[in-house]
């Protein structure tokens, strides 16, 4: 397992994890929880796919976008993407950009 996946599964254990508007419309219009979230990232073996973000709004000139597809305890496939963000030199949690079932 990668150490960026374990980090990012450190801090959704924590609940040091936030969702984005985008994220919160997806998982009401599939009818997913928060907490389905979560078990899909605690569940996942890999990072599907690593992008670097294109976002005019970045606050770092190199920034990841992390996707992870996994399934929650029940089964159900979820799509997420999201960045470890940083403040002080610190990493303080996971942002999550989409969170939606896989397709």
């Amino acid at each position: 397992m990668s150490d960026i996946l374990v980090r990012i599964k450190r801090a959704v254990l924590a609940g040091r994890y936030a969702f984005s508007e985008k994220a919160r419309m997806e998982m009401e219009a599939d009818g997913i929880t928060e907490l389905d979230v979560a078990e899909s990232i605690t569940n996942a073996v890999a990072i599907y796919k690593t992008l670097r973000s294109r976002s005019l709004f970045r606050t770092h000139p190199r920034e990841y976008l992390y996707v992870i597809q996994s399934t929650n305890l029940n089964g159900l496939m979820i799509y997420t993407k999201g960045k470890l963000v940083r403040e002080a030199d610190t990493e303080t949690y996971y942002f999550l950009i989409s969170s939606k079932k896989a397709l």
